[in-house]
């Protein structure tokens, strides 16, 4: 299946018309800046790509040189540029969120009330005299993720949402993975962001309105609860057509959301998308923005040019160590229908070792009969020794590791993924983290090409013990759902099962190669900005690994025949 250019809008030189911060209402009496950038007619009206912004609507970003789209004056970050969708028969619209930007007031970034705010703008921007009435929102991570809480709201103006790499549970996929604080990309982004608004040259509009105590409700919002629900994606509210766009380099935080709105929004019109590459070249290059302008075209505009009648699933599939984009291939669901869903089951067949190439056993395809257990450290001490006050890198390795046999043919994993183990612990609690990696013949790690341009592993699945508890009626055998609203806190030495959700992946594993998995107490290989806060349970604590009789661990892979 191939996507083609007929049937689509064409570009029009007609003229753009700027329109530099334009007051839009609100319903509580306040008001929100905008930059509306429009085709120069004065007898058509035409449909508008709308989206809300904390990075500064008048930020221009400069692209790389290599970027499908020439720089021009109006790019922003993240968001459309109008240079290619004006003449398309499209308006764009950038809106400054509160206290960001030109617009006035506190800055709340990812809130409920930005996400009324948003509609309050939708249903402005329907009644203006240039719009035919018909409202769509595009754009990448943060404007990806207020579109989902945009979505729930069901504004009567919004017809279809391309949310493109966005995290849509604010709990699950960004701020706590398995229940784990995920500090490094959530300091990083908060910290940053107050900076630019204190430090930068938005000072000068809104001095001090940058929520200073962001961070603060994060991490006192431990546990999942309505607060986080408020700003989160809720599936059963989301009726308007969808196109769901994730990156499988993106398990840290532009994936999970992606997969699950396909597979849980009410939405009857649902498309999933999942792709390759760096944060921003997809999106504007050639091949993707044909996909968003077809899908907008025909719920915008109403435009019969059959991308409904095509399969909804269109994915990427790696076949290992490429910079370059793999070629797609549509299906029909997800998970595949076809696939095949294989147990690998943990063998313990070595004693520990510190060396980060050591394997302590294999994954096997038959139930292991002879029970064992393997210790590990759950901290990873670093030149100060160990310490909670100590922010320096651990100097060792803070697991084990398991491989398969050399694979006989090429094997393609694609799919969800769930990792079956038995633990226990010394401590109270304990962190598990599970890294799938690509090994080849010589025994060198495969990577893929990760949201930063940097190498990444296949994928990562997390879960602190005390929140195994499962929600039954939202889990699934290939993926468990984790209820994260109390803790079952462990007893020493007792172990217990966990089941811990590991974030889809894709990947043709050629004749001769091996998965790798790794059990680690620690972030390890491939984590990036992706850490996390361990906590003071792991220190000094030993962690034990159990396997086969009647503790047999596992891993569910999703095989798809060639």
């Amino acid at each position: 299946m191939s996507t083609t250019t007929a049937a689509i809008s064409q570009p029009i030189d007609h003229g753009m018309i700027v329109e530099k911060d334009v007051k839009i209402p609100l319903r509580d009496g306040g008001y929100l800046y905008a930059d509306i950038f429009r085709p120069d007619s004065a007898t058509e009206k035409f449909p508008a790509i709308a989206n809300i912004t904390v990075y500064n609507k008048d930020k221009l970003w400069i692209p790389p040189s290599d970027l499908e789209e020439e720089a021009n004056p109006y790019m922003n970050w993240e968001a459309a540029n109008p240079m290619w969708w004006v003449p398309r028969g499209y308006v764009c619209v950038r809106i400054d969120s509160r206290g960001t930007g030109k617009s006035p007031g506190r800055c709340e970034p990812s809130s409920y009330q930005e996400s009324v705010d948003f509609y309050d703008c939708i249903e402005w921007l329907a009644k203006q005299e240039w719009c035919s009435g018909n409202l769509g929102t595009l754009g990448i991570s943060y404007h990806a993720a207020c579109q989902w809480r945009l979505a729930n709201l069901n504004p009567p103006s919004l017809k279809a949402i391309i949310p493109w790499e966005g995290r849509a549970d604010q709990y699950r996929d960004q701020a706590y993975h398995g229940g784990i604080f995920s500090m490094g990309f959530l300091g990083n982004w908060i910290n940053q962001h107050m900076a630019r608004h204190l430090l930068g040259r938005t000072r000068k509009y809104n001095p001090d309105s940058f929520s200073p105590d962001m961070l603060w409700q994060y991490l006192s919002h431990d546990l999942d609860s309505e607060w986080w629900r408020m700003c989160s994606a809720r599936w059963d509210q989301i009726k308007v057509p969808v196109y769901t766009v994730g990156n499988w380099g993106g398990w840290g935080l532009h994936l999970r959301g992606n997969t699950e709105a396909y597979l849980c929004a009410a939405s009857k019109h649902k498309k999933l998308r999942i792709h390759t590459g760096d944060h921003f070249r997809p999106f504007h290059s050639n091949e993707g923005k044909v996909d968003q302008l077809r899908f907008f075209d025909y719920w915008l505009k109403g435009m019969q040019n059959g991308i409904m009648d095509e399969p909804p699933i269109k994915l990427e599939i790696r076949t290992g160590g490429s910079k370059k984009p793999y070629a797609f291939r549509f299906e029909n669901e997800w998970p595949l229908a076809r696939t095949q869903w294989t147990k690998m089951y943990f063998s313990i067949e070595n004693e520990r070792s510190p060396d980060e190439e050591h394997a302590e056993g294999r994954l096997v395809t038959e139930q292991v009969t002879t029970a064992r257990q393997i210790s590990y450290s759950g901290s990873n001490p670093n030149k100060a020794g160990i310490g909670s006050g100590s922010s320096a890198p651990g100097i060792g390795r803070s697991g084990i590791s398991f491989v398969t046999d050399p694979m006989a043919y090429d094997t393609e994993i694609t799919g969800p993924l769930m990792a079956n183990l038995w633990v226990s612990s010394t401590a109270e609690d304990m962190d598990v983290m599970v890294t799938l990696r690509n090994i080849d013949p010589d025994g060198k790690e495969v990577f893929e090409l990760g949201q930063q341009g940097q190498p990444v592993v296949l994928t990562k699945g997390w879960l602190r013990a005390s929140h195994r508890k499962l929600d039954p009626q939202k889990s699934l055998p290939y993926r468990p759902y984790h209820a994260h609203n109390e803790r079952l806190w462990l007893e020493p030495d007792v172990p217990v099962e966990c089941q811990i959700e590991i974030i889809s992946t894709c990947i043709v594993l050629k004749k001769g190669h091996q998965l790798r998995v790794d059990i680690h107490a620690q972030d390890s290989a491939g984590s990036g900005n992706f850490t996390h806060f361990h906590a003071d349970y792991n220190e000094e604590a030993i962690h034990t690994f159990y396997a086969g009789g009647a503790m047999n661990s596992y891993i569910l892979l999703p095989i798809i025949p060639s």
